[in-house]
C-alpha cells in the first residue's frame, strides 16, 4: 500500500542548512508532507511564483539537500511484518575493518537503514524481513558470515510507532 511520498535530506545536506532561507525552508516542509505536490501548490503554500518556487527546488535537489523522492510503503501491507535492529561489533577497530563492514552491510537489501555508532556496538542495523524465519535465514546465512564481525545482538521491534517522520527543520525568518 502507497502510503506517502517523502523527501529525504542527506547529512551533507544539513551541514549547508544555515544557507537557506524562510523560502527554501517552507519548501523542504511542503515536499515532506507531500512530495507528489504539484510546482503551482508548493508556489501557492509558500508564497512564491511558480518560476522561482521550481528553480529553488532543482537548486535544493542539485545540491543534493533533495536527495530524492520515494514511496513510503507500508511493510506489513506487503508481507514483511518483522522489523529487528541489529548490532554489530567488529573484531579491530581500524578504517580498513570498517570500510569492509560497511561495504557488506550495504550489499544487504533486507537493511533498510544502518548507522556508524559509540557505544557497546559499532554498527547499528534497521533490518525488514518477513518473518521470523526469514530472519533466521538473513541470520545464519548472511549476517554471521559478514568480515570482521565479533558480536551481533537483536533488538525485535514488537509495534511500530513512528516510521519516516519528517525532519523539524529550523525556522528561518
Amino acid at each position: 500500500m502507497l502510503c506517502a511520498i517523502f523527501c529525504q535530506l542527506t547529512p551533507k545536506a544539513i551541514s549547508k542548512m544555515p544557507n537557506l532561507d524562510k523560502f527554501d525552508i517552507a519548501i523542504l516542509k511542503c515536499l515532506q508532507e507531500d512530495a507528489r505536490a504539484t510546482n503551482v501548490e508548493i508556489a501557492e503554500k509558500v508564497n512564491l511564483s511558480p518560476s522561482p518556487c521550481l528553480r529553488r527546488i532543482r537548486n535544493l535537489e542539485r545540491s543534493g539537500i533533495i536527495r530524492g523522492y520515494t514511496a513510503d510503503i507500508d511493510r506489513k501491507e506487503v508481507g514483511l511484518g518483522l522489523t529487528v535492529f541489529v548490532e554489530f561489533k567488529v573484531v579491530q577497530h581500524s578504517r580498513e575493518n570498517s570500510e569492509a563492514q560497511q561495504k557488506a552491510l550495504l550489499a544487504i537489501p533486507e537493511i533498510v537503514s544502518c548507522f556508524l555508532i559509540s557505544g557497546t556496538a559499532d554498527f547499528l542495523a534497521e533490518v525488514v524481513v518477513e518473518d521470523l524465519a526469514a530472519y533466521e535465514r538473513l541470520l545464519t546465512e548472511t549476517l554471521l558470515t559478514l568480515p570482521n564481525v565479533s558480536d551481533i545482538r537483536s533488538n525485535f521491534a514488537i509495534r511500530s510507532i513512528k516510521t519516516h517522520g519528517p525532519l523539524k527543520l529550523p525556522e528561518r525568518k
